[in-house]
């Protein structure tokens, strides 16, 4: 009887102590990886992918520290458009890191982005690679973001040939819960282009997001006020000939594994 009274306790005791023990055992980090298929690639408005499908992903590293770093890619072909295909440079690669956290309703978010598009140049090429470092805070579903390019923005130069480091861009977005797994999700951005007015911009997007099936389906419409009409900045050279900032519908259906 009393072996069976030991033995009891100690089962009881281990039983208590497991929860305790999971926790212990719990990951100081997560591991996150994403999917996406795009209508096409737009980024702050402007076309990528000259109105053609994209295909993106990535990995996300969290520390609950609050320290994260991550790497996400995507199809592109603004370079070789732009280039009569003096230039091959089918893919964009962004790097980043930096530290987020959270006081009650409130968050903030501090990092660093390294924008890479490995490929082909000819010689006297501007590299389009480009750092910028960002500031964000948010407070329930509104976020407010600030980005500064301590490198020439994109590969572009000011009429007068002038670097463009130093420009910036600033963007507010309310993504706002309606029901389980769906969102309305508003944005506007302003694209400061330092010494290039004809290249600085207002974008906009509107639209939301569905869960469903596992996946994730987004569907917006995306419009800016960019200098896009024949002979201007944000126009895709022949044969192209498109405004590469006008307004049109994006679909994206993606996947967090």
């Amino acid at each position: 009887m009393r072996k069976t009274l030991i033995a009891t306790a100690l089962l009881a005791s281990f039983a208590a102590s497991a929860p305790a023990m999971a926790e212990e055992a719990k990951a100081p980090y997560t591991l996150t990886g994403n999917f996406t298929l795009a209508s096409e690639y737009l980024y702050r408005g402007i076309a990528q992918t000259n109105h053609k499908p994209a295909i993106q992903g990535g990995v996300d590293f969290a520390h609950e520290s609050g320290i994260y770093l991550g790497t996400w890619g995507s199809n592109i072909s603004w370079l070789s458009d732009a280039n009569g295909g003096a230039v091959s440079a089918p893919i964009e690669l962004d790097f980043y890191g930096g530290y987020k956290g959270a006081a009650g309703d409130f968050g903030y978010d501090v990092g660093l982005l390294q924008y890479y598009y490995p490929g082909t140049y000819p010689d006297g090429y501007t590299s389009p690679n480009t750092l910028e470092g960002y500031v964000a805070g948010s407070y329930k579903w509104i976020t407010l973001k600030g980005s500064y390019s301590f490198t020439n923005l994109f590969g572009t130069k000011t009429p007068s040939g002038e670097k463009t480091n130093g420009s910036y861009y600033l963007d507010a977005t309310a993504t706002f819960p309606v029901a389980e797994g769906i969102n309305l999700i508003g944005h506007v951005g302003y694209q400061n282009v330092k010494g290039f007015d004809d290249a600085s911009y207002t974008d906009y997007k509107l639209g939301g997001t569905a869960d469903a099936l596992g996946l994730t389906f987004g569907l917006f419409y995306s419009g800016t006020n960019a200098k896009g009409d024949a002979g201007q900045f944000y126009r895709s050279p022949a044969p192209f000939d498109k405004d590469l900032g006008a307004g049109r519908v994006l679909l994206t259906v993606g996947k967090t594994l």
